[in-house]
């Protein structure tokens, strides 16, 4: 699978600077959570959502063994090891240790990255030491 360009991902993203947090949602300017961002990013690089997101909870990742996001993300993208992931790629984090990977990130460069974080709605930030250690997977968008 061709991966798309990683300039195209990293301005789309940044497309999204400033909107605010909002669960479940998706809309640029609007609101949006973390899984909103990376969706609304899919949506402008490469069209439109294979299917659904069902409803979830804020809480739906903190029990269970199943990797729900990252298994859902592979139906769609190219995984990479965490270590291979450039800007423009999509990032998973584990928010807590031993816990399955539910927060969402950009890499917009080799050492920051683009989310949606609560009461911050979405920016860009420096990866320091503490956000490196918590990527759990990293996957490529697909071109058009």
């Amino acid at each position: 699978m061709k991966s798309a360009d990683p300039a195209h991902v990293i301005t789309a993203a940044r497309s999204w600077l400033g909107t605010p947090y909002h669960d479940q949602a998706s809309l640029r300017g609007v609101g949006c959570d973390c899984l909103g961002l990376a969706r609304g990013v899919w949506r402008e690089v490469v069209g439109p959502e294979p299917f659904p997101i069902p409803p979830y909870s804020r809480d739906w990742g903190e029990t269970g063994p199943r990797e729900v996001l990252a298994d859902g993300t592979r139906r769609m993208m190219t995984e990479l090891h965490r270590s291979e992931a450039g800007p423009g790629a999509l990032i998973l984090f584990r928010m807590m240790p031993r816990a399955i990977a539910k927060h969402v990130g950009i890499l917009t460069g080799p050492d920051s990255f683009l989310h949606a974080y609560e009461r911050l709605g979405v920016i860009e930030e420096p990866l320091t030491p503490a956000w490196r250690r918590r990527i759990a997977f990293a996957f490529l968008f697909p071109a058009r």
